[in-house]
């Protein structure tokens, strides 16, 4: 459910104005493209804000606020850190957030020098927060879609896709896929995850990763949903570095397949209505597909 007021530039001069004095008259500038769980704005030359764009974002606001500070000096990449958090006024509903500033790009093949360094990077960076202490950290749950949860969450959404896509997919194939991810769970500590490890969230400079962005989808498990970016993200030798890098077993992996395929499946039917990924879904199917049979040696 959408605001009833638009989150634009002139909504967030006024609640930083209002709440934030401090920070009056430094410009606010939209930034590109936008996020889907949030609306982000460049507030001067040092500070984002970030407003949640429907109710079903607002819980990762305090969560994002009560741990980013926690695992930012852990980690071997700058993420972001709030700086404040704003109330509810001017019409719109939620709370917000002032984060500073982190340098980068979002990433695009074109961006990234790389890739099989880049793959290693990534995959050092979760290495290192899949270390970090999650005791007393969020479970997974609805505040963010279950990521690092139970895949079995979707089962049904997955069939739905599935029965909806027969005939323009190997749905048997995909059925015996998502059986196999179905087939296990995480047995060891669960771990911090990001949740969402997408292009659009790693940022680049000088053709490097050199920061993570929107913890929104973080928590406390299973880290199989982190693996999604190795058929979304990389090929070939940049995906094979990927998993090299990431101790995580084949079960883990298959999971990962899993969480691959439900979003693609989704994605690709229209059920998800978020459609920016549509034309890459489809893609994404027939990767997992071919990956999922290599590791069956048909």
């Amino acid at each position: 459910m959408e605001p009833a007021l638009s989150i634009d530039s002139g909504l967030v001069r006024r609640l930083v104005a209002a709440q934030f004095p401090e920070w009056a008259g430094l410009p606010v500038i939209p930034v590109e493209p936008g996020g889907w769980d949030n609306r982000t704005f460049r507030l001067g030359d040092d500070m984002s804000v970030r407003l949640p764009s429907a109710a079903a974002y607002v819980a990762q606001v305090e969560k994002e606020h009560r741990w980013l500070p926690r695992l930012a000096p852990l980690l071997p990449l700058p993420i972001p850190v709030p700086l404040a958090k704003g109330a509810p006024a001017q019409g719109y509903s939620w709370p917000w957030s002032v984060y500073r500033w982190l340098r980068g790009t979002p990433a695009t093949a074109d961006l990234i020098a790389d890739p099989t360094r880049f793959a290693r990077s990534l995959a050092g960076f979760l290495v290192a927060l899949y270390r970090v202490d999650a005791t007393g950290g969020p479970p997974a749950g609805q505040h963010n879609f279950h990521r690092g949860g139970q895949l079995s969450v979707y089962d049904a959404e997955t069939r739905a896709a599935l029965s909806a896509l027969a005939g323009r997919i190997d749905t048997a194939a995909a059925k015996v896929l998502w059986a196999a991810a179905l087939g296990s769970e995480w047995q060891r500590p669960p771990v911090w995850v990001h949740g969402d490890v997408a292009w659009g969230n790693l940022l680049v400079e000088d053709g490097k990763l050199c920061g993570i962005i929107d913890f929104g989808s973080s928590a406390v498990g299973d880290p199989a949903c982190d693996l999604v970016i190795a058929w979304t993200g990389f090929s070939g030798e940049s995906r094979q570095a990927f998993r090299d890098a990431l101790p995580l077993d084949e079960q883990t992996w298959a999971r990962g397949r899993g969480w691959a395929l439900w979003k693609a499946l989704i994605t690709a039917s229209g059920y998800d209505g978020n459609q920016r990924e549509a034309e890459r879904s489809w893609r994404v199917i027939d990767e997992v597909l071919a990956d999922h049979r290599r590791v069956l040696g048909a």
